[in-house]
């Protein structure tokens, strides 16, 4: 009887193996470099982390975007929107044209297609977040002009 459970056990490890082999990619912690953030699309310092695996980045970006202190993306437009999960820290969204908003660790944010905005951290504290956008004709993000030092002070 035990030798059939490991019989058994072995078939389930074996399909499981090779279902990964045929459908699933890992990409291992650490197989990817931390970039610092563009000049022309941020402002401070910034490091992001680009997550994929396999294919996936045909389809949308992934990124874990760590701000420092005051640090913040340039305005910009996603054309199929933009979510985003803060994972640590304080810090601000704001759309164009409407007041910033606070967003802190363990807020969910949600940015329509097409709505310019910018977000980034608090002055005094930094902010990290996962940062999801889906592709639309083989992009993600649509960069537009720097955030000045007076439209981030004036939130």
């Amino acid at each position: 009887m035990k030798k059939h459970l490991i019989a058994a056990g072995a078939t389930v490890l074996m399909g499981a193996a090779s279902a990964q082999a045929e459908g699933i990619s890992i990409t291992p912690v650490g197989a990817t470099a931390t970039a610092f953030g563009a000049a022309q699309n941020f402002s401070g310092q910034v490091a992001v982390d680009i997550k994929s695996a396999g294919d996936s980045g045909k389809h949308g970006s992934v990124g874990m975007v760590d701000f420092m202190p005051g640090a913040r993306t340039a305005w910009h437009t996603h054309p199929v929107g933009q979510l985003l999960i803060v994972t640590e820290g304080k810090g601000w969204v704001q759309e164009d044209g409407r007041p910033a908003r606070e967003i802190k660790s363990g807020d969910v944010v949600w940015i329509e297609a097409g709505i310019k905005h910018w977000h980034g951290a608090a002055s005094n504290t930094r902010m990290s977040h996962l940062a999801i956008a889906y592709m639309q004709d083989g992009k993600s993000a649509d960069w537009k002009e720097l955030v000045s030092d007076e439209q981030y002070n004036a939130r």
